[in-house]
C-alpha cells in the first residue's frame, strides 16, 4: 500500500485511532513552506502546533543535529553530557530561576507536566497539603496525570478514574482567593490557554497567583509548553507580568522540533526532589539537548524573541484590516494568536486555508489558532494576508 492514491487508506489500516484523517502527507520543508507529495506549497502558520521555532530544515538545527549525531546521542541518566549541562545553564538563565534553579529533562510536554504533579506532591508538609489548583478549558496534556490537571471533562471523559486530589477552578482572581487555603500544594496554569483557543488570563492573574501561593507556602507552577521559547515575545509568557514562579514546564518549541520537555524549579522546590523519585531513560539525551541548546542560541543570537514581538502586532494588524464579517477580534501576545470568528465556522475556515495553501487549525468552532515560525518576516506576512483572506472570503460566500 506505498501508491500515491492509498497512502490515506494506509494510514487508517495501521495508525492507532486517536487522531483525526491526515489533512496531507508532507514531504519536506524549508524556512515556513512545506510541500506535500503532489508537489503542493504550503505556508505554514502553525509550525507543528509552536514547536518549529526556527522554521523547517533551519541550518542551525540541520548542523546541530548532524553534529552530535555523529559523536554521542543517547548514553542513559547514569552519565552526564556537556549539552545536557549546557541546556540547563541556558535555561536558569533565560527563565531568571538563577543559581538556585535546577532543571529535570523528559521527552515531551506531558512528561514535564506529569514530573510536576509529581513535584506538587513533593510540597505537602508533612502530608497536610493534599490538593492541586488548576483552570477550567486548561490543557496540560494526556496522560493519566496531566489529564487529571486538564481542565477539559470531554477529554478526560472514558478515562476515569484519575489521579485525584486536583480542583479545576474557573480562570478569575475571586474563584481564586476563595480556593486558596492551606491545604493546596500547588496551582497550575496556562499563562495563555492555547487549546481553548488562545486566552489570556485577566489582567493581574498571574500577580494574585503569585501572592496567593506564597502566603498559603503552594506552589505556583507555569504550563510554558506552548507559551515558551520567545513565542509570545517574552522568552517566558509569565515575565510580561514581571513575576517569577516556584516551577515552570517547557517542551516544543524549546527543541525547535526535536522531542525533548523540561521541568524548570525555583528556590525552595529545586530542594523537593530526591534520588530516585523521578527519571527517564531517554530524558536529557545529549543529542535533544545539544540541538535544543543551538536553537535557543540561534533564537537568542537573532533575536527572534523581539521579533516575535514585532511580527506579532504586524499579523495582528494584517488579520484585522481584512476587513472579513467573520474576524469578531483577534487575541494572543507575540506570534502566539486567536482569530475569534463570528460564526461557528473554524473547522470551515482552516478546510479553505489549506486549499489556498495555508496551515492554520481551528482551536476550537469559534477560533483559529496561528503560531508561525519565529523566524517569519515581510514576505510570509504578505503571503499569510493574502492567502488567510482567500479564506475567510470563502467561507462567508457559504454563509
Amino acid at each position: 500500500m506505498t501508491g500515491s492514491n492509498d497512502w490515506r487508506d494506509h494510514y487508517a489500516h495501521r495508525m492507532m485511532r486517536t487522531l483525526g484523517a491526515p489533512l496531507a502527507r508532507l514531504e519536506r520543508g524549508e524556512g515556513a513552506w512545506v510541500w506535500d507529495d503532489e508537489g503542493t506549497r504550503y505556508l505554514d502558520f502553525l509550525a507543528g502546533i509552536a514547536v518549529n521555532s526556527l522554521g523547517h530544515a533551519h541550518p542551525v538545527f540541520v548542523e546541530a543535529v548532524s553534529r552530535q549525531a555523529a559523536t554521542l546521542a543517547h548514553v542513559s541518566n547514569y552519565f552526564a553530557t556537556r549539552p545536557t549541562m549546557e541546556l540547563a545553564d541556558r535555561l536558569t538563565r533565560l527563565s531568571g530561576a538563577g543559581d538556585a534553579g535546577r532543571v529535570w529533562f523528559g521527552n515531551s510536554g506531558a512528561e514535564a507536566n506529569e514530573a510536576a504533579f509529581k513535584l506538587a506532591r513533593r510540597n505537602n508538609s508533612g502530608g497536610a497539603r493534599t490538593r492541586v489548583l488548576a483552570l477550567v478549558d486548561a490543557f496540560h496534556g494526556r496522560t493519566m496525570g496531566s489529564l487529571a490537571l486538564t481542565g477539559k471533562p470531554a477529554m478526560r471523559d472514558g478515562f476515569e478514574p484519575l489521579p485525584g486530589g486536583v480542583t479545576h477552578l474557573p480562570s478569575t482572581v475571586e474563584a481564586l482567593e476563595a480556593a486558596m487555603d492551606d491545604s493546596v500544594a500547588a496551582l497550575i496554569l496556562e499563562p495563555i490557554k492555547g487549546e481553548a483557543g488562545v486566552l489570556e488570563l485577566p489582567p493581574g492573574y498571574l500577580e494574585a497567583a503569585r501572592e496567593l501561593t506564597r502566603r498559603h507556602g503552594a506552589l505556583l507552577i507555569v504550563d510554558e509548553i506552548q507559551t515558551g521559547a520567545g513565542r509570545t515575545g517574552e522568552w517566558f509568557a509569565y515575565q510580561h507580568a514581571g513575576i517569577l514562579p516556584d516551577a515552570i514546564t517547557v517542551a516544543k518549541g524549546i527543541g525547535g522540533g526535536i522531542p525533548i520537555g523540561g521541568l524548570v524549579t525555583f528556590g525552595h522546590a529545586s530542594d523537593l526532589f530526591s534520588k530516585g523519585q523521578h527519571g527517564s531513560t531517554f530524558g536529557g539525551n545529549p543529542l535533544a539537548t545539544s540541538v535544543a541548546g543551538a536553537v535557543l542560541d540561534e533564537i537568542e543570537g537573532a533575536d527572534l524573541v523581539g521579533n516575535a514581538a514585532r511580527r506579532g502586532i504586524q499579523l495582528r494588524e494584517r488579520v484585522e484590516g481584512l476587513g472579513s464579517p467573520l474576524v469578531a477580534g483577534v487575541r494572543g501576545r507575540g506570534l502566539l494568536v486567536g482569530v475569534a470568528l463570528a460564526e461557528p465556522v473554524a473547522g470551515h475556515v482552516s478546510a479553505a486555508a489549506m486549499e489556498a495553501g495555508l496551515i492554520v487549525n481551528a482551536a476550537n468552532d469559534s477560533t483559529i489558532r496561528i503560531a508561525p515560525p519565529l523566524t517569519i518576516g515581510d514576505a510570509e506576512l504578505d503571503e499569510f494576508q493574502d492567502r488567510f483572506g482567500r479564506a475567510l472570503a470563502a467561507v462567508a460566500d457559504t454563509l
